[in-house]
């Protein structure tokens, strides 16, 4: 037997066909309907191996083999379904649901399809396959028209070189870009992503993130308010309290503005721009408007730059200067453009700066056209010393000797052990020669000068100083410009 019905256009009710039926006796209103059943109703074509349908609130049951078509390339597979004509909802049930939309597969246990949004939920847990990607969380939604995923609770998004761990996901299967809203991680194989909202680009591996942004790329961090990062080139841009961390090289870039580039091997920061550097034990803390950092081809250090308004603290020496370079393959730091370096009591100056280091500490320092090096006697006396050219040789960490070569000029103060057993000041040794060398105590104070070629000296006592004499052309006193501390670098 054939049973067939259709019911007015304006009531929107469902159409039917089944080999056999008949009417329920307890409610007159259902028929149950089976072998060969099938449904339509306002484009959508349902079939099943049996169902009951309420004529009276226009809603269909169906049981086993359910197979509906929405679309031309949409369908639901399932084993129980009801079906709300008037809402044109349907909830569809079986141990794995499957959900086709062109070529996204969703499973699930239990599926809600709103039709009038073209939207389908899941509350239990949902599997999805968009070409190689796959998505799982334990709630969830898809819109077909939009096709994009709104998925949250323990969601996981992959592909064969790609894991994104997330608690909300907005996923669009067209444009392949997925949108978090919570925290998140992305892993590959050679980095991995945290944010707290933003979105990842799955085909092009290109990150942008707007919240407590974080890329760890082989023992190189970047920390950063906002960030784009693309994965294939390694290549990254950040803003906002940013920090580039290299831990393979001991280096700690901060600022308001950075970039880092692997494959080009280069890194800088800017605005507030900060470097710290941890070397043989010690710390150096740079600050400039602009710091570079460069590694070679096995990712080691190579250079360390930065440019204008540069301020350097090490617990050895601290300076100052217009821009500095340092080269990790000799350990030299240069100090370019007015550079001055406090080393213990001394202050140092010359056009350009060269301070060499070992694991010691400064080993040698050199001192390029017009030095001049000076130490504070007391408030308005100062030991000076001036020349072209100036050498400070170190030993163990601690000053040696110094040689200053070219039309070599000294203002040195001589102290005796007073009555009571301190130093007091006698005299003063005042003269020019072609070059002088000065040897240094154990207390790093100026313990002998010897003065080469041609010296004309003299020495007067404390009180007779000539007023002309006490300074050389060219003195200046810079002591309240010494970074005193770390902090001090951002200090002008």
């Amino acid at each position: 037997m054939m049973l067939a019905a259709t019911a007015g256009e304006a009531q929107k009710l469902i159409e039917y066909t089944s080999g056999m039926g008949s009417r329920d006796p307890m409610s007159p209103s259902i028929w149950i309907l089976y072998q060969h059943v099938e449904a339509t109703h306002e484009g959508m074509t349902l079939t099943a191996d049996s169902a009951h349908y309420n004529t009276e609130a226009n809603s269909f049951t169906a049981f086993r083999h359910i197979n509906i078509q929405l679309s031309d390339s949409t369908f639901i597979y399932g084993d129980r379904l009801y079906y709300d004509g008037n809402t044109r909802v349907l909830d569809i049930w079986a141990d794995t649901v499957v959900f086709i939309d062109g070529g996204t597969t969703l499973h699930a246990n239990h599926l809600t399809y709103e039709r009038n949004r073209s939207t389908a939920y899941y509350t239990l847990w949902g599997h999805a396959t968009s070409e190689d990607r796959t998505l799982d969380s334990r709630q969830g939604q898809y819109n077909s028209t939009r096709k994009e995923f709104y998925i949250y609770n323990d969601v996981h998004l992959r592909d064969s070189t790609m894991l994104l761990v997330t608690d909300t996901l907005i996923y669009n299967t067209g444009t392949k870009v997925a949108h978090f809203v919570s925290p998140t991680r992305i892993y590959s194989d050679s980095s991995t992503i945290y944010s707290e909202n933003g979105n990842y680009n799955t085909d092009t591996r290109f990150a942008i993130s707007f919240r407590r942004s974080h890329v760890d790329n082989q023992g190189r961090m970047i920390d950063s308010d906002t960030l784009y990062y693309d994965e294939v080139a390694e290549y990254g841009r950040a803003f906002g309290h940013v920090k580039i961390v290299d831990s393979v090289n001991n280096i700690t870039c901060t600022g308001r503005y950075g970039e880092t580039h692997q494959q080009r091997r280069f890194s800088f920061v800017t605005d507030s721009a900060h470097v710290l550097f941890v070397d043989a034990g010690d710390s150096l803390f740079m600050h400039g408007d602009t710091i570079y950092v460069t590694t070679d081809s096995t990712h080691n250090l190579s250079t360390v730059r930065a440019n204008y308004k540069v301020k350097v603290f090490r617990r050895d020496a601290q300076a100052m200067c217009d821009s500095a370079y340092y080269s990790a393959s000799d350990s030299v730091l240069t100090l370019y453009r007015t550079p001055v370096v406090w080393y213990d009591h001394y202050q140092c100056t010359a056009d350009t700066i060269e301070l060499h280091h070992d694991t010691s500490g400064i080993n040698r320092a050199y001192l390029r056209t017009d030095c001049f090096a000076v130490q504070q006697v007391d408030r308005e006396k100062f030991n000076q010393l001036k020349g072209k050219q100036g050498i400070v040789y170190f030993k163990h960490g601690e000053p040696d000797y110094a040689d200053v070569l070219g039309n070599a000029q000294m203002v040195y103060y001589i102290t005796e052990e007073g009555p009571d057993g301190q130093p007091q000041l006698v005299g003063a040794n005042l003269g020019i020669g072609t070059d002088m060398r000065i040897y240094f105590d154990s207390t790093r104070a100026a313990a002998r000068v010897v003065t080469f070629d041609k010296p004309d000296m003299k020495t007067y006592p404390v009180m007779q100083v000539p007023e002309e004499l006490k300074q050389l052309a060219g003195f200046q006193w810079l002591s309240p410009q010494r970074p005193r501390k770390p902090e001090d670098v951002f200090v002008w």
